[in-house]
């Protein structure tokens, strides 16, 4: 359970959140491989690579060793892509990627940590063009994520800020710095053993649908451990709260139906009471009486 709504004399606090398969079912940059190829970015063998690198990370996580090997493969692969193109591929299919493979839990959890006052900051190792979106898409009110060299509009393929292991828990401590964050307050959450540095980091540390290694972490440090199991599309997740429930609703059809009569009962009976009489008809004279 969250604590309560910030109390503004204090330092700010903020919620840390790692982004694939923490708020995200899936791994957010191997996600738009088939928009990639859509695009001409990438040829059919590659979304078939990156379709396989998917099915490893989902089903067991990855390790430093197979991070490194997917960092390098995705920095190659990305050399010499305009820029452009790609920040208009993620916008145009955003929506239709991403929306509906947000954890519910993830976006109720965001929900939560701003209604109490805290910031919340997206932390990933995925490209900003990438990451920047989805977080404006969730709210976030900031982004950290890895950020590639760019020489005239394209990528070089070489990497000039690599958000990973301790250099998230180095943007963190940044970002506390700079924003008058008190860390032994803040919030962190990760699916990751990678992540271990950021989530030591903060005064209340989360593991989110954890690898093996991060469990076992977590269940040593008595760390909470959290499930998010329903991904849902935003609309789907506004429209119902903002849709009453059904006994509310039709107490308010019965409501609005009493009101309706009562107003139709007034309406008649002070037209009638302001009205002027009526003359009366004589059917045997066929005359009116005055």
């Amino acid at each position: 359970m969250l604590g309560g709504v910030e109390n503004h004399s204090l330092p700010r606090t903020a919620a840390f959140f790692d982004l694939d398969k923490t708020v995200i079912a899936k791994s957010s940059t191997l996600t738009f491989s088939k928009s990639f190829y859509q695009g001409g970015l990438i040829n059919r063998r590659a979304v078939l690579r990156t379709a396989y690198a998917q099915f490893v990370f989902l089903a067991g996580g990855a390790d430093h060793d197979q991070m490194e090997r997917m960092r390098q493969y995705l920095s190659a692969l990305c050399r010499g892509w305009n820029v452009q193109q790609v920040r208009e591929i993620v916008a145009e299919t955003l929506h239709e990627l991403i929306d509906p493979i947000i954890y519910d839990e993830a976006a109720s959890l965001i929900e939560e940590h701003h209604a109490a006052g805290r910031d919340v900051v997206i932390v990933s190792t995925s490209g900003a063009e990438v990451v920047e979106p989805i977080g404006a898409l969730l709210g976030a009110d900031r982004v950290v994520a890895t950020r590639m060299v760019v020489e005239d509009g394209a990528f070089t393929g070489e990497i000039e800020y690599y958000a990973y292991g301790p250099t998230k828990a180095e943007a963190v401590r940044e970002l506390a710095a700079s924003e008058g964050y008190d860390l032994s307050r803040c919030y962190a959450y990760s699916d990751s053993i990678t992540d271990i540095p950021m989530l030591e980091a903060v005064g209340h540390p989360h593991a989110v649908n954890p690898d093996r290694a991060l469990r076992r972490e977590a269940v040593s440090r008595d760390w909470p451990i959290l499930c998010f199991n329903r991904p849902v599309r935003l609309k789907q997740r506004i429209s119902a709260l903002a849709m009453p429930s059904r006994p509310a609703l039709l107490m308010a059809a019965a409501i609005g139906a009493a009101a309706a009569t009562a107003g139709l009962m007034w309406f008649a009976n002070r037209r009638r009471s302001t009205m002027p009489a009526l003359p009366a008809f004589d059917a045997k004279s066929k005359r009116t009486v005055a």
